[in-house]
């Protein structure tokens, strides 16, 4: 899920951490990471994290026809926290772990249980590139939250891309036969509004919490929460499913693992709109277990919606171009 853009909120992590801090300040107190940058490189990196989150939802999109939501959102939580956790002990060490505003991480695991319950539940009825390009408005969500959340400026020219933006959501959820819009479609539009408060939040956390803790405790509050909510809807896990639960975790982590190289090694305004690349993925998903692929309404709004989040993130790469110079980071 995207985030990030548009996958999961963890994504957006990532990124909004290496903006504020920098390399070194990211890796953590214990200066442990120290990376040469690379656009190749860094390339490389995003494109393989696209395609391992793209991987992971197509997991979920499995499980969401065996398993009721909120069981489902707890396995995406619980299988990729093992890995990540190795991972985070492995490179920043645990106190990197220690959270300091327990209440904005409550929040961001509230809203992650809304966020992949949403998600899945779109996912039982909608094809994989339908709800990705649904879930594209994340960016434009999170750029109209940051004024009266944040304070931040927005401009009449990104004010202008967000219409648009939201314009092509309308061509993807044109109104059916019966005049009515699709339930998933708009609980793919709850997913991305979840998302995006959240990743307000992450500008609120990085000024006290390190990225790590942020990914950690997002998974874990995530997987607790699901789980509790999900006990008395409880379905026993099939053996056969045991694959596919087990690769979705292993996607995610290893999707978060490269999605940090990629923003250690090039800028922010260079690798993010890569993640558009996963439309192409999860097309390519939707026709190998599917059979479907998308309709022309639908290629037509995510053109609409992709070119106002790139024209978005170029108007931001032109507004911090003064800040990118005092900190020697974008």
């Amino acid at each position: 899920m995207r985030t990030i853009i548009l996958c999961d909120d963890t994504r957006r992590a990532i990124f909004g951490a290496t903006q504020c801090r920098g390399i070194s300040g990211w890796a953590g107190d214990n200066g442990r990471m120290s990376i040469s940058r690379s656009p190749l490189a860094a390339v490389a990196w995003m494109l393989i994290a696209v395609a391992s989150f793209s991987g992971m939802d197509a997991g979920m999109k499995l499980l969401s026809a065996h398993y009721p939501v909120l069981q489902v959102t707890f396995l995406r939580g619980a299988a990729s926290l093992p890995f990540v956790l190795v991972w985070v002990l492995a490179t920043a060490g645990p106190r990197s772990l220690l959270p300091v505003r327990w209440p904005l991480h409550l929040l961001r695991g509230g809203l992650g249980i809304a966020m992949i319950a949403c998600f899945v539940f779109a996912l039982q009825d909608l094809p994989l590139s339908t709800a990705y390009t649904l879930y594209f408005v994340a960016p434009l969500l999170v750029a109209a939250l940051s004024v009266p959340l944040l304070g931040e400026r927005v401009g009449p020219r990104r004010w202008t891309a967000i219409a648009i933006g939201l314009l092509g959501v309308i061509v993807v959820l044109r109104p059916g036969v019966d005049g009515l819009i699709s339930l998933p479609g708009l609980m793919v539009l709850a997913a991305a509004t979840a998302y995006a408060v959240a990743a307000v939040t992450v500008s609120l956390l990085t000024r006290t919490d390190t990225p790590q803790s942020m990914v950690v405790w997002f998974l874990a509050l995530m997987a607790l929460g699901a789980g509790v909510l999900a006990a008395s809807n409880w379905v026993p896990l099939r053996a056969e499913h045991g694959w596919v639960i087990a690769g979705m975790g292993l996607a995610g982590a290893f999707g978060q693992i490269a999605l940090t190289q990629a923003f250690l090694r090039g800028e922010a305004s260079m690798i993010a709109p890569l993640e558009y690349t996963g439309l192409v993925w999860v097309i390519g998903w939707d026709w190998l277990l599917w059979r479907s692929l998308p309709d022309a309404w639908t290629w037509t709004g995510a053109a609409i919606i992709v070119a106002s989040g790139l024209y978005l993130l170029r108007r931001e790469r032109v507004r911090q171009v003064p800040h990118a110079r005092q900190l020697d980071h974008p």
